[in-house]
């Protein structure tokens, strides 16, 4: 539990190339005072389904990030990245394991604070925006479905160069979206913490009536569990309000 007598502090392994996580973090809190973002990076440049880019994602290389967050007394640490979509959520639970090993201090992922949030919300199918290539969101479907998600219908942008991601427009991710909602899953999920899917999801909830989860706001609201701190505003998603 966090110390009252500060704000909560919030450690986030950041892939070096991202540039929306940050700073869509701190617009998500808003006015709030009780939290603070501490963030270390660590090499990530291209996502694909080969060794190279899962070589990104080694335990080893959270482990040494977290140990660097954890000197400034953070409450939580999240490695906020959804390579754990395709690699597998075993992976991630590894990840997570290893850093509260080293440091003590709680962890979570983006894919487990997803996967947390579809169990706290009994969301069983979801459609599935990524910036990713169809081979990577195949391999997510795949993923997801040995964990009870069904994938109803997914889009996906065909970039592999994690800084190209960020560059997409919120605006941009709204046609696919709406056809996706058509479908009626439980819930449209933008994965990917380098997308900014967070500013459309109020707009598409209102259009759609379908909860929509944002990869940087579902990490946050994770966080924000663990850390024992107030959770979100209902513009970033009904369901983590």
């Amino acid at each position: 539990m966090a110390d009252t007598q500060r704000p909560v502090r919030i450690g986030m392994i950041v892939p070096s190339s991202n540039t929306c996580l940050e700073p869509m973090s701190y617009r998500v809190l808003g006015e709030r005072d009780d939290v603070t973002i501490h963030s270390t990076r660590i090499p990530v440049i291209r996502i694909a389904l080969d060794a190279g880019s899962d070589k990104q994602f080694d335990v080893e290389g959270m482990r040494r990030a977290a140990e660097l967050l954890a000197t400034a007394d953070v409450d939580v640490i999240a490695w906020n990245g959804t390579s754990g979509s395709w690699l597998g959520p075993a992976h991630d639970r590894e990840i997570a394991g290893e850093i509260t090993a080293a440091t003590g201090v709680p962890a979570t992922t983006s894919t487990l604070a997803y996967l947390d949030a579809f169990r706290a919300f009994g969301t069983r199918t979801i459609g599935l925006v990524t910036p990713y290539t169809e081979d990577v969101n195949l391999q997510v479907v795949e993923r997801y479905a040995e964990e009870g998600i069904r994938v109803a219908g997914h889009q996906a942008l065909g970039l592999s160069d994690n800084e190209s991601f960020a560059r997409v427009r919120p605006d941009e991710l709204l046609p696919g979206s709406l056809t996706l909602a058509a479908d009626r899953p439980d819930a449209l999920v933008f994965l990917c913490t380098n997308l900014y899917g967070a500013p459309v999801v109020e707009d598409l909830e209102s259009r759609t009536g379908v909860a929509a989860l944002d990869s940087v706001a579902v990490t946050l609201w994770r966080c924000l569990q663990l850390a024992g701190a107030p959770l979100l505003a209902p513009r970033w998603g009904k369901l983590l309000s």
